[in-house]
């Protein structure tokens, strides 16, 4: 075993890598960047490299200064975790030209597997069934077109080089195609510096299953199982579940031989992941990742395995643990993604400082993966996910519950999160009866952002009372440090705004403050925040002496959603553009996100130009 380990990654990933290095007895060498100093990641090693700029660019894709970083430190191998260089062979074939471990498969191996189009052609030799699609060299917009007309609306257009929901972009007509090109184009080469793209008919009712698999290089090859991954929003997962609901023993065996057959074709070693779209009683192979998962926690919940302590042994030349008939399924895991995000945007991305993070305690059927904590930033440099949450129960039906009551404990203040979100998801008709593909989330829309009702009118005295500075922290008026007194009555007025809603509160200080189970009042610069439920509200007390937040004109301008970067401005001065027409393309945290015009109108001035990095409210453009 390795007695140095460099983690050339960050986040929850890095610091999941550094626990099992830690319970082996490895040393561990963190890298991060200038936004990174000091990131939870670093804390968790031994030892840290800075590395270079806060942008990826700039720092976790430079595969020579991390190579240097762990030569410099002596590191005997180097763990990618997933993203960045992960599935990169040229930094794994960097890394063996210079006496260093990659953990993970061989160059060759990567590169097999690494373009979309070349991986495809290999499984159809093998005879593993394919989506039917174009997965050729050919690239111009024409040529794409009329495959796509051949293949059938709607379409898939996803980057060859793609991963991670990047580069992809659903068509359901030929008058969008190339708009959605040229997006698609661009956050390919933003993300993984090749351009090209493969086309494959998107099949409206499919389930996104995935079959983990380890290779050693002994000769041996596994299955450990397949994951469900079928609820997804921007083409990114959101739920992961293993084993896949409604999967038989027979079609589980039948996936598993063709993802392990897949795995042999390209002598695969180290942990990989194939992924399957399922429709009715067929499958098609879309695609192999190279490296781990970030929904690998589910697996080892149900096998009872460290995964990426098997990396490590098999990197280190020993054989497969297990063999095929040693592994077994124990009860049912559920993972579920928190994201800085904001669902009523259209999940746009949030950042800013985690003023608060309260979570559930972590148990044997309970876990949480995360590279952040309390008081650190989300920033615009890097994906906005906040942890992972998986929990483990004997059934399904107990492992949503547990999930429900474990989302219903997570509190975050100082971001926009999906948490309420994931929390209604575990109660949608098509999630809890596994009715389960890619649409789900848009099919059940209604329901999972349905408008928030008034808030309760315990949650008005509890906002009342933390607004007039008496929040009790043991249930006694002794603890009440808002106004009570001995032998008299104190009453105290306060207005309140919650989104829409408005209210005079009347405290009554001589009275307990209500004592709603689970809930927990916190507050925040102006803001007041009450969790109950799973359901976070958000309250402001009005200042009499100041006008309402609400009378400021809109003069007409487009402001930036969030900070980023403009890579495109489609319009000039005095172009007249219909209702939804795309105005800019901003890119932050790695995905594109397109602006568009709320009302036919007039580009009255563009305030902004290609490669400007923008804060979020900075106006882009006035429409008359």
């Amino acid at each position: 075993m390795f007695a140095k380990l460099l983690i050339a990654n960050r986040g929850e990933i890095a610091c999941r890598v550094a626990r099992t290095a830690r319970r082996l007895g490895i040393r561990t060498v963190a890298v991060f960047s200038d936004a990174d100093a000091h990131a939870a990641h670093v804390a968790a090693c031994d030892e840290a490299v800075h590395i270079g700029g806060s942008r990826p660019q700039e720092s976790y894709l430079r595969g020579d200064v991390i190579l240097e970083a762990a030569q410099r430190k002596g590191a005997e191998a180097v763990h990618p975790g997933y993203g960045f260089l992960s599935e990169n062979a040229e930094f794994a074939a960097m890394c063996a030209r210079n006496g260093i471990v990659f953990v993970g498969p061989t160059p060759e191996s990567i590169a097999a597997m690494g373009s979309k189009s070349a991986a495809k052609a290999l499984m159809k030799k093998a005879g593993v069934p394919l989506t039917p699609g174009y997965h050729g060299e050919v690239q111009e917009v024409a040529f794409l077109l009329d495959q796509a007309k051949r293949i059938g609306f709607p379409v898939l257009i996803k980057a060859v080089s793609g991963g991670g929901g990047k580069g992809m972009r659903r068509v359901d007509i030929a008058g969008d195609f190339a708009a959605a090109l040229a997006s698609c184009q661009r956050e390919a080469a933003a993300s993984f510096k090749d351009d090209r793209v493969l086309i494959e008919k998107y099949l409206t009712s499919a389930r996104h299953i995935e079959v983990q698999v380890f290779g050693d290089n002994h000769g041996n090859a596994v299955y450990l199982f397949e994951r469900d991954c079928s609820v997804q929003r921007r083409h990114q997962k959101v739920i992961e579940e293993a084993p896949a609901p409604g999967m038989t023993p027979a079609r589980r065996r039948q996936m598993g031989e063709a993802a392990v057959a897949a795995a042999r074709a390209v002598n695969y070693s180290g942990a990989g992941t194939v992924e399957f779209i399922a429709e009715g009683d067929e499958f098609y192979f879309m695609e192999m990742n190279t490296r781990l998962q970030v929904e690998h926690p589910v697996t080892e919940m149900i096998t009872g395995l460290d995964l990426v302590e098997w990396q490590l042994r098999v990197a280190s030349g020993e054989p497969l643990p297990l063999r095929q008939d040693e592994l077994a399924i124990d009860g049912h895991a559920i993972e579920a993604r928190i994201y800085a995000e904001d669902p009523a945007r259209d999940f746009l991305p949030s950042i800013g400082r985690l003023d608060l993070m309260a979570t559930p305690e972590q148990s044997a059927d309970l876990r949480i993966d995360t590279g952040v904590r309390q008081g650190d930033e989300i920033t615009p440099y890097y994906d906005p996910m906040i942890a992972k949450l998986i929990v483990h129960g004997g059934t399904r039906a107990q492992a949503i519950a547990r999930m429900r009551d474990a989302l219903a404990q997570y509190q975050v203040v100082g971001v926009s999160t999906n948490v309420e979100f994931l929390h209604r998801l575990m109660s949608a008709p098509s999630f809890v009866e596994a009715r389960l593909d890619t649409a789900l989330i848009e099919r059940e829309r209604a329901y999972l952002l349905r408008p928030l009702v008034e808030p309760s009118d315990a949650d008005w005295e509890r906002a009342a009372r933390a607004a007039l500075g008496s929040v009790p922290a043991d249930g006694t008026p002794w603890s009440d440090a808002g106004g009570w007194r001995l032998g008299s009555r104190a009453m105290r007025n306060v207005r309140l705004r919650s989104q829409e809603w408005e209210r005079t509160v009347s405290v009554d200080f001589a009275r307990l403050a209500p004592d709603a189970s689970g809930s927990r009042t916190y507050r925040a610069q102006d803001a007041i925040h009450v969790f109950r439920e799973g359901i976070h509200r958000v309250f402001r007390a009005d200042d009499p002496y100041l006008p309402p937040a609400d009378i400021a004109e809109h003069h007409g301008g487009l402001t930036a959603p969030m900070p980023g970067r403009i890579i495109a401005v489609l319009v000039k001065d005095g172009d007249k553009v219909a209702r939804g027409a795309p105005l800019i393309v901003m890119e932050a945290m790695k995905m594109e996100h397109t602006i568009t015009a709320p009302a036919d109108s007039v580009v009255e001035k563009v305030l902004c130009a290609t490669g400007d990095q923008v804060k979020e409210g900075v106006e882009l453009l006035v429409l008359a």
